[in-house]
């Protein structure tokens, strides 16, 4: 599997489907699940800063490689 613009673009693909099905999830089953978009938002926040981010190492763990478009 190979991702056109990086890691990161799959990254927030991610965090983005997390977020809305999270708040969908909070509005129709429990507003519990806004503390899971609470540290979604959170870890997004602590990767900008520092560079490390768990999903990039999850996607390297399952074998997603980065290819650079020219």
């Amino acid at each position: 599997m190979y991702v056109v613009n990086g890691k990161n673009s799959l990254v927030r693909l991610i965090a983005g489907i997390f977020v809305l099905l999270s708040v969908l999830l909070g509005y129709v089953h429990s507003p519990y699940w806004h503390i899971f978009t609470g540290f979604v938002g959170f870890m997004l926040v602590i990767s900008s800063l520092t560079g490390f981010c768990p999903m990039e190492l999850i996607l390297k763990a399952v074998g997603v490689k980065e290819r650079k478009v020219m």
